[in-house]
């Protein structure tokens, strides 16, 4: 009997010990939370995985959004044989190991196996290259996970033999809703009473920028750091939620603060060099994250400052990098001279017009062919491309020719409109004749 305790105390111990993000890693879909977009009913991602015909795919996505989360519940719904890597601590043998053994799964049981490859984008070449026969083969069904995009950090013939899901941030209804089911399912916290205020878990949420383990974390050092009051019970306050969450508590209100975020936008585009350092201020003083601010400025020196002044961009993405090295407090100075020089450019929105143009076009004419003269020219031709009108080099006509590069469908739109001011003049595309 006191062997059992004493097992049972030891076992205690060791839950107790896993973090709580670990504790609730969901098991099945019904405990999935967020990505709403990809997990739904009817959805393809989940009939594949309750079908159990999951092909190769890679989750892209943010820290904490759950693409991990998602592989464990394949790992707990699939009869194939399921294996683990980081592509940060594994090299080419381990890979060539999981082969070997999963081509003998197959060949003597017809069983495939699933491989989970966390931070995919680590792998190099030599590595990605040995596993794909095994892919095409079908004996591995490769999935991996990473938070860089794919179609950019990974090797192309990789990612060609996949389908890539886009993973989210988690929305603030997410966190708060993974939150209390954390209160309500976890083997341990379901065992305590908590009291969690509503203004702590929005707390919590909105500062967790979309990262449910961030969250997790919070939630549970915020409940075995608070003393238990005369009630028995564990009482979180927003106080309490800042504290835990090691960012300063927002001095207003969730309206007032998306007011000042439209406020400091709207400074920068209005040119007014004053309110926008205020509202910066404001932000920063009031607990914003640094770099929502940071990110924001780069959005504005391509959105409205654009082609009227290109170096508003490289001042911009220079200032979030000198942030992200320093930090606060000194790393406001570089995002202040990015500040200061967006308000003084002259301003222009033709990128963004253009964009909007370009996209509902494309997305208008999903069939529109390329004109035949500007096919790649080693590819077969039909007959009609042959007879077609040959290519106009512009370099042979002074560097510009009149010459139809749109699809027949669009030929006559217009998607840039330079605006005239700064270097916005439009004099890098000449005049059509």
């Amino acid at each position: 009997m006191a062997q059992y305790e004493q097992n049972s105390i030891f076992q205690d111990e060791k839950v107790n010990n896993v973090p709580l993000a670990e504790r609730m890693r969901p098991r099945v879909l019904s405990q999935f939370i967020g990505q709403k977009h990809l997990i739904f009913d009817g959805s393809l991602l989940c009939r594949a995985i309750k079908a159990d015909k999951l092909g190769s795919c890679i989750f892209w996505g943010v820290p904490g959004s759950g693409k991990t989360s998602l592989a464990n519940i394949i790992a707990n719904s699939t009869g194939s044989h399921f294996e683990k890597l980081n592509a940060v601590s594994s090299g080419v043998a381990d890979a060539k190991k999981i082969i070997d053994e999963a081509t003998k799964r197959f060949n003597a049981y017809g069983q495939k196996t699933y491989l989970l490859l966390d931070e995919c984008h680590r792998w190099s070449k030599a590595q990605s290259d040995c596993m794909l026969p095994a892919i095409e083969k079908g004996y591995i069904t490769f999935i991996g996970s990473t938070t860089e995009n794919p179609y950019v950090s990974m090797t192309r013939a990789i990612v060609s033999r996949c389908r890539v899901f886009e993973f989210l941030p988690l929305t603030s209804s997410d966190v708060v809703d993974g939150l209390k089911q954390a209160l309500q399912r976890d083997v341990v916290l379901s065992k305590l009473k908590i009291t969690v205020d509503d203004d702590a878990y929005s707390y919590i949420a909105e500062t967790a920028s979309g990262d449910m383990r961030n969250a997790y974390n919070a939630l549970e050092l915020a409940v075995l750091t608070t003393d238990v009051d005369a009630n028995g019970a564990i009482h979180i306050t927003r106080t309490i939620a800042s504290q835990s969450m090691q960012k300063k508590a927002l001095s207003v209100d969730t309206g007032t603060y998306y007011d000042m975020i439209s406020a400091f936008i709207k400074s920068m585009r209005g040119s007014d060099a004053n309110a926008a350092m205020f509202w910066f201020e404001r932000l920063i003083e009031a607990g914003t994250d640094p770099l929502l601010l940071a990110r924001r400025i780069v959005i504005h020196a391509a959105e409205d400052v654009g082609l009227a002044d290109p170096m508003a961009l490289p001042v911009a993405t220079a200032a979030l990098t000198a942030f992200q090295n320093i930090g606060l407090p000194e790393g406001r100075i570089p995002l202040s001279e990015a500040i200061l020089y967006i308000c003084n450019c002259p301003k222009s929105n033709s990128v963004v017009t253009a964009l909007e143009g370009a996209t509902a076009a494309a997305r208008n004419n999903p069939s529109a062919r390329v004109p035949s003269y500007l096919m790649d020219g080693n590819h077969p031709r039909t007959t009609e491309e042959i007879d077609a009108p040959a290519y106009k080099y512009p370099h042979n006509y002074g560097g510009w020719v009149q010459q139809q590069y749109l699809p027949d469908e669009v030929k006559d739109d217009v998607y840039f409109t330079p605006s005239g001011n700064g270097q916005d003049t439009g004099c890098r595309q000449p005049k059509k004749k």
